[in-house]
């Protein structure tokens, strides 16, 4: 199984930006993803999260309402659109997967995960 996020960048305040993750070795509606973020000396963050059934969706409450996650079925791929970016959004941003089909918060419950992909948010 790999994941491969790619779609970060340096974007303004205000600004909007879609994070990609391209997933092999899994089929998306087996297996629930997840994004999450990690800014270096802290702890990784829940960001959100997809079911494998494309139901049922989960965001932390500081991106709730601003970010979607979605997915294309037929191209395996996870996407985080992320609108009205704040410079406390800046982050490297991570897609994982879930050897379940149900969503999660915690990273522990995720078996693999992508490389990362950098957002900065200038003010």
């Amino acid at each position: 199984v790999q994941l491969q996020a790619c779609g970060g960048g340096l974007v303004q305040a205000g600004g909007s930006l879609r994070l990609s993750c391209v997933v092999s070795g899994r089929t998306l509606s087996r297996y629930g993803m997840g994004w999450f973020r990690q800014v270096p000396g802290k702890e990784r963050e829940f960001v959100a999260a997809l079911s494998a059934s494309g139901t049922y969706t989960d965001y932390a409450d500081s991106v709730k309402g601003r970010f979607t996650i979605s997915r294309d079925s037929a191209k395996n791929m996870v996407y985080l659109q992320m609108n009205s970016l704040k410079p406390e959004d800046t982050s490297v941003y991570y897609c994982a997967s879930r050897p379940t089909t149900f969503v999660s918060r915690l990273p522990g419950a995720y078996d693999y995960w992508g490389q990362g992909t950098q957002l900065t948010v200038s003010s």
